[in-house]
């Protein structure tokens, strides 16, 4: 069996080879990497229009349960007790060491969560709320197989959306979902976002996914095109948000990673508290910064970061930002060397080039998170 035969297809796998969809493997998957018109051309549409990604490669974990709380509570950095049916937290899974072991989304559902974990992560992640539950009055169910997840992004995105569901999209906020019929197929939509712009994310049937993904592109390309996980890199690395694998792993932990602010410490116990409350409490050697080149040049994931002529470190992230037209990433760095405007070079390949750290987000024009 060949490498491709191994790979796992989404739902959606017929769909992008009629669309000529460059297919490439990802986290065991077999994901379009871009379309014929281009990752330049879709993070455009995405900017100014709307984009349509496949992202059902995530992975979908139930948890359900008179105990269901106390579970989330004890795996998750972030406090769950404070999220109402109808909303979603940013969170991260950590080991006892305060190493991520992912980053996800947590939903409250009536009857429980449903926490969307990275595609790499699905098993791993199973694996680890199946260890903490032990003892506890509550079932988990990896719901991955059976559901298909589709992301709208763009100022667009409301406007087309509204056309295919009669659900009430103004009411559905930032971090929020609400459930219904999108094409006449019963889904959750919700607003969270990887792109830095506004946008919905549709949890779908598997069998029924293709009748939503059609319809949405019927609009044709005036108004959105089928997006790849070229254009989902750079547009996310535009709005400084870390992907797992790159930028977040097992051997840093968020307050590293600069997401301090998702760890609630004060919640009580929970996986990874002592490590991560100490981190927050004292500081981090090292913290995840953003670089800009000063010189033409396309920086790359691996490329070393130096500061004061000495290596500091190396890229997590790296690209030419599409919008802004010069190189970004992302890189640990010393937390001396870390602060906005601070002189760096970035070797790429055998020349040094010149650069600086800067805040994030890179990109923030047109955003519209509300």
């Amino acid at each position: 069996m060949t490498e491709a035969e191994q790979l796992e297809k989404t739902p959606l796998h017929s769909e992008h080879a009629a669309l000529d969809g460059k297919m490439v493997p990802f986290a065991g998957y077999s994901m379009p990497v871009h379309y014929p018109p281009g990752i330049q051309a879709e993070h455009r549409a995405v900017r100014e229009r709307a984009g349509l990604f496949d992202v059902s490669h995530m992975g979908e974990l139930e948890v359900r349960g008179g105990e269901a709380l106390e579970l989330v509570q004890k795996v998750t950095v972030n406090d769950a007790s404070g999220i109402t049916p109808g909303r979603a937290q940013y969170s991260a899974l950590c080991r006892e060491d305060g190493g991520v072991l992912d980053d996800i989304l947590v939903y409250r559902l009536e009857d429980g969560f449903m926490l969307v974990v990275n595609a790499a992560n699905r098993e791993k992640g199973f694996r680890w709320l199946r260890k903490h539950s032990e003892g506890l009055d509550v079932q988990v169910d990896d719901r991955s197989a059976e559901t298909a997840l589709l992301a709208l992004q763009g100022p667009m995105a409301q406007t087309l959306l509204a056309e295919h569901t009669p659900l009430d999209l103004d009411a559905i906020g930032f971090y929020r979902f609400d459930r219904g019929p999108v094409e006449g197929v019963e889904g959750i939509v919700s607003r969270t976002g990887y792109t830095g712009e506004d946008g919905f994310e549709l949890y779908l049937p598997a069998e029924e996914a293709g009748t939503v993904w059609r319809a949405l592109l019927t609009h044709g390309e005036d108004s959105v095109l089928p997006a790849g996980l070229g254009a989902r890199d750079t547009l996310r690395l535009e709005a400084g948000l870390p992907l797992y694998g790159n930028d977040l792993d097992e051997e840093h932990t968020p307050v590293e990673a600069g997401l301090g602010w998702i760890v609630k410490e004060k919640k009580g116990e929970f996986v990874g508290r002592g490590v991560l409350a100490r981190q927050k409490r004292e500081g981090v050697e090292r913290k995840l910064t953003g670089v800009r080149l000063e010189e033409r040049g396309f920086p790359r994931p691996g490329y070393p970061v130096l500061v004061g002529g000495a290596e500091a470190g190396s890229l997590t992230s790296g690209t030419v930002s599409p919008s802004l037209g010069y190189g970004i990433g992302l890189a640990y760095l010393p937390v001396e060397a870390s602060e906005p405007d601070t002189p760096v070079e970035i070797r790429v390949r055998k020349r040094e080039l010149s650069g600086r750290t800067c805040a994030l987000p890179f990109y923030t024009e047109g955003s519209l998170r509300r």
